[in-house]
C-alpha cells in the first residue's frame, strides 16, 4: 500500500472539507524515504486555495501562507514564503485526487513500519487528533511540526516565527522548529541547525536523523530561510 486517503472530512481550524493523503516516496532528496501526508482542501486546487486565501483551512493563520490577492497575474498569494512549492507536490495529489487514482485507506495500517512526515504540506492540526494516533500508532518514528498554539506537542514540534517566540515555547517545556535569517540567528544553546540543510553540509536525510519529533529529547531544530 503505498498511497491512499486516510482522512475525507471538516478541517477542525474552519470546518471546510480537507482531506489527508498519504503517499509512500523516495523522492524527495533532502527528506529520504517517507510516508509523505498531504493536507489539502478537496474541493479547490492548491493555487487557487493561496490565491484566494482559502487555504487557511489547512494552514491557519501561518505567517508564511502570504496575502489573498485578486491580481490576475498571480497564481497564488502576494509576499507568500511557504518553502512548499504548490506547483509541485500539492496540485499533482490535487489532480490525482480528482481523478479518483487514492483510495481510501485505514491510517492505522498505511503507516505501519515507516517513517511519516505529518504534515508534508498543511498543518496537522486541522485533521483530527485520533487520525494522527491512528497513523501513527504503529509507525517507526515520524516528524511533524505545527503553527498552531500549542497542537499536540507529544506529536508536533512547535513552529516558531521569532526567537522571542521560541524562548515563550521553550519556557513552556516545547521544542521549536524556526526559520532564520542566517547562521548568526541561531540559538547556539537552545537550537541546533537542521543537520539536512545546505549550511550545515547536508550531513544526513530526514529519514536518518529523526530529530523533528514533538517528544524527541535534544535541542531545538532551526533552519536558514530558502
Amino acid at each position: 500500500m503505498k498511497n491512499g486517503v486516510f482522512y475525507r472530512g471538516p478541517s477542525l481550524i474552519d470546518g471546510a472539507p480537507i482531506v489527508g493523503v498519504a503517499i509512500y516516496s523516495d523522492r524527495n532528496t533532502k527528506t529520504g524515504k517517507l510516508l509523505q501526508t498531504y493536507i489539502i482542501r478537496a474541493d479547490i486546487n492548491p493555487l487557487e486555495a493561496s490565491k484566494t486565501g482559502a487555504d487557511v483551512s489547512i494552514c491557519g493563520t501561518c505567517p508564511l501562507r502570504g496575502t489573498a490577492t485578486t491580481d490576475p497575474d498571480r497564481k497564488q498569494a502576494q509576499g507568500r514564503r511557504c518553502y512548499v512549492n504548490l506547483g509541485q507536490g500539492p496540485l499533482s495529489v490535487y489532480r490525482a485526487l480528482q481523478k479518483g487514482n487514492y483510495p481510501d485507506v485505514d491510517p492505522a495500517a498505511i503507516g505501519a513500519g515507516r517513517m511519516v512526515r505529518v504534515g508534508t504540506y498543511g498543518d496537522p492540526a486541522a485533521i483530527p487528533g485520533e487520525i494522527w494516533d491512528a497513523l501513527l500508532s504503529h509507525a517507526t518514528t515520524w516528524t511533524a511540526y505545527t503553527h498552531q498554539k500549542p497542537w499536540r506537542p507529544d506529536i508536533a514540534m512547535q513552529s516558531a516565527d521569532t526567537h522571542a517566540e521560541a524562548r515563550e515555547h521553550w519556557r513552556a517545556g516545547r521544542r521549536t522548529f524556526r526559520v532564520i535569517t542566517g547562521i548568526d540567528d541561531l540559538d547556539a544553546a537552545k537550537e541546533a541547525l537542521c543537520p539536512a540543510s545546505k549550511e550545515a553540509g547536508r550531513r544526513v536525510q530526514c529519514a536518518a536523523c529523526k530529530l523533528c519529533k514533538g517528544s524527541a529529547r535534544g535541542k531545538s531544530i532551526a533552519i536558514v530561510e530558502h
